[in-house]
């Protein structure tokens, strides 16, 4: 009873450093039936999918009837399976559950009125929503992002000396890549999804070479630390490598928006009207105009938006790929990163000492559910 309050303390202390699957009994899966009405009420709105603007009045009713029925109708069948009344509310979220989000809505648009794009947007989008709220409730990303926040310029001034390495290089390459033709036509030509699947490709490369690195991040983490035998498990192993990824991507975000920011101060200054018609066939659509000097004016245009994103987004692949490949930035990186999360092993061991737990009861083979 005497430990409950530094038991308590610690907890909070877990939530704070985004690692609430130290704290004992702790399940990511209870991210789902936290967000449970948040879920029911975008399902409930996704039944509008039915609807087809292409038809009248009331085939579109008949379409939100079926709709409907076709969606209350699983709802219910799940609740019989999991031995509850059949018009209730579900009080257990699992797997089958997360299927019939994701699935449910995306068909209904097909079976009513065949649209497709509808159906596709719907699948990703709610596949997309089910992994924000995991990593969100379930693993506190949030919580994640304001500790890297705070330690932001801890974390990047290990980074400088690789930066002043990368950047220096890449700067003269994106400089010469910058005033060519071709650059403005291939960022500027395509319609906005294909250009922003192109920024987002890039961006995705990027994240990728950071989490090649974790699980080897992780393991050397947990040697640093000391964790004197209470292995972390499997859950909390992947709660501490979104701490090093997010810890990671702030900082190829921190490069990518400097380098957006510079080319479009310089791309403002040095092209003119004449050189974007030059390029481009058209002097761009102007998005903001500024007084320079006298009578001369910066002026922002969509298109020079356009080149500026594209450079920002090569940026963040080459800098990730970069201090991946720098071993002393990786060595220096990692090593902030465990002086900072010491601590937190510490309190750990300390709550584990409260609970009573024995070093044999948190191998690395279990999963605490998550």
């Amino acid at each position: 009873m005497a430990g409950e309050p530094r038991i308590a303390e610690l907890e909070r202390t877990f939530r704070r450093a985004g690692l609430p699957t130290f704290i004992r009994g702790y399940s990511a899966r209870q991210a789902f039936a936290r967000a449970l009405p948040f879920l029911t009420l975008v399902f409930v709105l996704e039944i509008l999918n039915a609807l087809n603007l292409e038809f009248g009045f009331w085939p579109n009713v008949g379409f939100l009837a079926g709709g409907i029925a076709i969606a209350l109708g699983m709802i219910g069948v799940l609740n019989v399976a999991r031995g509850q009344r059949f018009f209730s509310v579900p009080r257990h979220v699992g797997p089958v559950e997360m299927l019939v989000f994701i699935v449910v809505p995306a068909v209904l648009p097909l079976i009513f009125g065949g649209q497709e794009r509808s159906a596709i947007v719907t699948l990703i989008g709610n596949a997309v929503l089910l992994g924000v709220v995991y990593l969100v409730l379930g693993f506190g990303a949030i919580s994640i992002l304001g500790w890297a926040g705070r330690r932001f310029l801890t974390l990047f001034s290990a980074s400088v000396s690789v930066l002043v390495r990368a950047l220096s290089l890449l700067l003269f390459f994106l400089l010469v890549i910058f005033f060519t033709t071709e650059t403005w036509q291939i960022w500027t030509v395509p319609r906005v999804p294909k250009f922003v699947a192109a920024a987002v490709l890039f961006v995705l490369l990027a994240a990728g070479f950071l989490v090649l690195r974790l699980p080897g991040s992780v393991r050397g983490l947990e040697r640093e630390a000391e964790v004197q035998g209470d292995d972390l498990t499997r859950p909390q192993q992947v709660n501490v490598g979104l701490v090093l990824f997010l810890g990671q991507f702030l900082q190829v975000a921190f490069v990518a928006m400097a380098v957006w920011l510079f080319f479009v101060v310089f791309g403002g200054i040095l092209v003119s009207a004449g050189v974007r018609e030059a390029w481009l066939g058209t002097p761009g659509t102007e998005v903001w105009r500024l007084p320079f000097l006298g009578e001369t004016s910066v002026v922002i245009t969509t298109e020079l938006l356009r080149v500026a994103t594209g450079m920002a987004s090569f940026a963040a692949l080459y800098y990730a790929v970069a201090t991946q490949l720098d071993q002393a930035y990786r060595d220096e990186v990692i090593e902030q990163v465990a002086d900072q999360l010491r601590e937190t092993f510490a309190a750990r061991a300390d709550y584990l000492r409260l609970l009573g737990a024995a070093p044999a009861a948190s191998g690395p083979g279990r999963s605490d559910g998550a």
